[in-house]
């Protein structure tokens, strides 16, 4: 996903109700010395998190097997455990104890279940775990939807279980909820023989129920049991429906094993080429669906909020919504994979969408559709590794940004092809968005970084509103109406002949905005979204400058912080869905070879367990940003399957 420039540098922070208190903190304005992403930390690095996900909410599991972030019951709702943005906002494990560092950590092939296997000085013990989802029993009322319910659905649960499998293990379960993102600690209530309790904070409850006997101990739930080879145990917390939890270490091990069909059977439903990047795809897909809001059908654009995009600064956003922008990407990779009901429930969140007074739809909504998104900070917070401040909403969600409609048009170009009929409810938004394109696309926007500084003519805003009236020319055509087709075309053939006139340097390369010859990668998008033909001399070398000026050790950067007014400071990570974007680029115009150099340095630089955040530090390996992000993983599939379907294509020549 994109980074939205949000305005909350001096946003106020909503009421507390029993507030921590805060951290010291220098003045705001004070500029932060670079520091390393590698400095030793309490914090693990972000890559090293697992995630799991049952499409509703989500969790990432730290390599010691602490929860360090989930929200119930949706993924933007108020953190219960959140140690990844302070060391005391919310903890969970059960886990070998004084074990942090397992000896294995994987996913069950082809599933969002994690398995971690543990040596301790006494034995071995293997962890199982997961955001548990089923057969759908009865009307979900926790996230009701509003599209057609699936078969299988979220329980409503995470269930986890420890089985010993040489020797003996002592474990440990610790519980201690941090209810409204840390400000509320949990009030408990011990149940049946010790085995079950209720946490409650801040108007939410859930039930922990285990069977290890469970004691109370101020705002915490502890248990301890030392397990003989062959003896298993299990934890569940549930936010379901009255609370229903697994009675036992087989109803437990059930619910495991139902998540794992679940997965796979919808994996099932995938088209993924035998390829040796079989993989990395199978993955990406895995994780675009983890971010997908089921009731809805929206997506998020990563799990998180304010991991820093640069060590211990202040670039720190909420990325648990939807983006217009993501749309078009959301597209093309669900349908290169041919998971063409993924894409039909995204487009049809987008057809249910409020628009603005004048028709345009906002560049992001809340994934029940929301339109306010005021931000917030939570100053009581430390923030990941001391990056602060912690935002809770995003500023940007009213921002004028004219890429909005082409991303939108491009979307229902996309999917009308695949279902080969233009349904009726989409061509009020496409008439909506083509009239929006044609009155703002000659205005300066923030552009598609959401920068914060002044207005500018971006050439890949005014891209993006060609690509709006482009595709809304053949949506006419498809409806038969020749006189749209012709206005609308003809509208795209000016903003085109606009962006040749002042969108080009003195070299032939695309600028950032009319105003400038800095570079920024943006402008790859002109080769993906065919403004200029694969052969046309300017395409090549605008691709190429990126490559060769705007890229770290290979990896692309957005842009140059030092020569684009972006309202903020310090410097930011390479970009990740731009270098991905970056391969897309160069096999279009024909770079084959730096292309596949290029994904292969990329897929090496996968997390532990194949994931990816937003960015990528050069310096020390490490990933910046929110994570698990879509944006990146819907790159990787679509740059993939560009050098795939070339690979393909040339076996017959």
């Amino acid at each position: 996903m994109t980074q939205q420039q949000a305005t909350s540098a001096t946003a106020t922070s909503a009421t507390t109700t029993a507030p921590k208190t805060p951290k010291p903190r220098a003045p705001e304005l004070t500029v932060i010395p670079e520091r390393s992403a590698a400095a030793p930390s309490p914090f693990p690095p972000i890559a090293d998190y697992a995630f799991l996900s049952n499409c509703h909410t989500g969790a990432l599991v730290a390599p010691d097997g602490a929860i360090g972030w989930m929200c119930i019951p949706s993924f933007d709702s108020a953190s219960v455990f959140g140690t990844l943005l302070d060391r005391e906002s919310g903890y969970f494990r059960l886990a070998p104890f004084a074990i942090n560092h397992p000896s294995g950590r994987s996913y069950e092939p082809g599933t969002n279940v994690l398995v971690t296997t543990w040596k301790t000085p006494t034995g071995w013990a293997v962890t199982r775990e997961a955001l548990t989802m089923g057969p759908r029993i009865r009307d979900d009322t926790v996230t009701p939807h509003s599209r057609p319910p699936a078969d299988d659905d979220a329980d409503h649960m995470f269930v986890t279980t420890v089985e010993c499998i040489e020797g003996r293990v002592d474990l440990q379960l610790v519980c201690e909820p941090g209810f409204d993102y840390g400000r509320t600690s949990a009030e408990w209530n011990l149940l049946e023989d010790r085995h079950v309790a209720d946490a409650t904070g801040a108007g939410t409850t859930f039930r922990l129920s285990t069977d290890m006997a469970l004691g109370v101990e101020g705002d915490r739930v502890r248990a301890r049991r030392t397990l003989a080879q062959g003896e298993k145990v299990f934890c569940s917390l549930s936010w379901a429906e009255d609370l229903g939890s697994p009675q036992d270490v087989e109803e437990a091990t059930g619910r495991l094993d139902a998540t794992s069909r679940f997965w796979r059977a919808w994996l099932d439903g995938a088209r993924l080429a035998d390829h040796r990047w079989r993989d990395p795809i199978q993955r990406s897909a895995l994780a675009v669906k983890g971010l997908t809001y089921m009731p809805t059908g929206a997506t998020v654009a990563a799990l998180t909020t304010s991991l820093p995009e640069a060590p211990g600064g202040e670039r720190n956003w909420d990325y648990r919504y939807t983006w217009m922008r993501d749309s078009t990407f959301t597209l093309q990779a669900l349908h290169y994979l041919n998971l063409d009901w993924e894409a039909d429930e995204f487009m049809q969140f987008v057809a249910d969408l409020e628009p603005n007074a004048d028709g345009s739809l906002q560049i992001m909504y809340g994934i029940d559709g929301r339109r306010d998104l005021t931000e917030s900070t939570r100053d009581e917070l430390s923030g990941y590794d001391g990056a602060w401040p912690v935002r809770i909403g995003n500023g940007a969600f009213d921002q004028r940004q004219n890429d909005v409609f082409g991303a939108v048009l491009d979307s229902i170009l996309l999917h009308t092809h695949r279902s080969q009929r233009l349904p009726r409810r989409l061509w009020p938004i496409v008439q909506a968005q083509a009239e929006c394109a044609t009155k703002v696309w000659r205005e300066p926007d923030q552009g598609i970084w959401e920068a914060r500084g002044k207005p500018q003519h971006y050439v890949s805003s005014k891209l993006l509103c060609w690509v709006a009236m482009d595709r809304a020319a053949k949506l006419a055509h498809t409806r038969g109406d020749r006189a749209l087709e012709k206005t609308w075309g003809a509208t795209a053939q000016e903003i085109k002949a606009d962006i040749l006139a002042h969108g080009v340097d003195a070299r032939g390369v695309l600028r950032q905005h009319y105003d400038t010859d800095a570079l920024d990668a943006s402008t790859l998008l002109a080769a993906m979204f065919g403004f200029l033909p694969p052969d046309d001399p300017q395409l090549h070398a605008s691709v190429l400058a990126i490559a060769d000026e705007l890229s770290e050790n290979g990896f692309v950067l957005r842009y140059k912080t030092d020569e684009t007014d972006d309202g903020l400071s310090g410097k930011e990570g390479t970009f990740l869905i731009c270098s991905f974007w970056l391969v897309s680029a160069l096999s279009i115009v024909g770079e084959a070879q730096r292309a596949h150099d290029l994904m292969e340095r990329l897929l090496r630089i996968a997390s532990p367990l194949g994931l990816y955040a937003e960015e990528f530090d050069v310096g020390t390996g490490r990933h910046l940003g929110n994570f698990p992000q879509a944006f990146s993983h819907l790159a990787l599939i679509e740059a993939a399957g560009r050098i795939i379907i070339a690979e393909r294509l040339a076996e017959f020549s």
